[in-house]
């Protein structure tokens, strides 16, 4: 089910808050799914979904394999009936103010503030489509 993005509703927004990890779904060079369980946070005021991850992951250099325009992404969560999905265009951000607001809506989130890492990025998720049943 399709959501307006305008208009979330307080049952989906408030499923985003809660302590699940979720999948994030980029596409290799040859077209084909990676998916893998990441930590996700979304701003819905700004349209924007947020996972920190390692600089030499795989899903970054999907993502920028890309090119400068991003990547077509999805992030998932499930909890048995419900379910909420996020699409959008993918960057990843390496400045050090986007990594640490990234980590502090982490540490929100879920509960704990991840150990410091040098090599921390942030992929930043231009959100363009919501669906789910929360």
């Amino acid at each position: 089910m399709a959501h307006d993005l305008t208009a979330l509703a307080p049952a989906y927004l408030a499923f985003w808050d809660e302590y699940f990890m979720c999948t994030l779904t980029t596409l290799r060079t040859d077209g084909t799914p990676h998916v893998v369980p990441v930590g996700v946070t979304f701003d819905a005021g700004q349209r924007i979904a947020r996972v920190i991850t390692r600089k030499d992951s795989t899903k970054v250099k999907n993502i920028l394999a890309a090119g400068p325009d991003g990547a077509a992404v999805a992030v998932c969560q499930v909890d048995r009936g419900r379910w909420a999905t996020l699409e959008g265009v993918a960057r990843v951000r390496t400045d050090a103010e986007s990594v640490a607001d990234a980590v502090n809506r982490y540490a929100a989130r879920y509960g704990r503030t991840p150990t410091p890492n040098p090599d921390r990025v942030m992929i930043e998720i231009a959100v363009t489509k919501a669906l789910g049943r929360a």
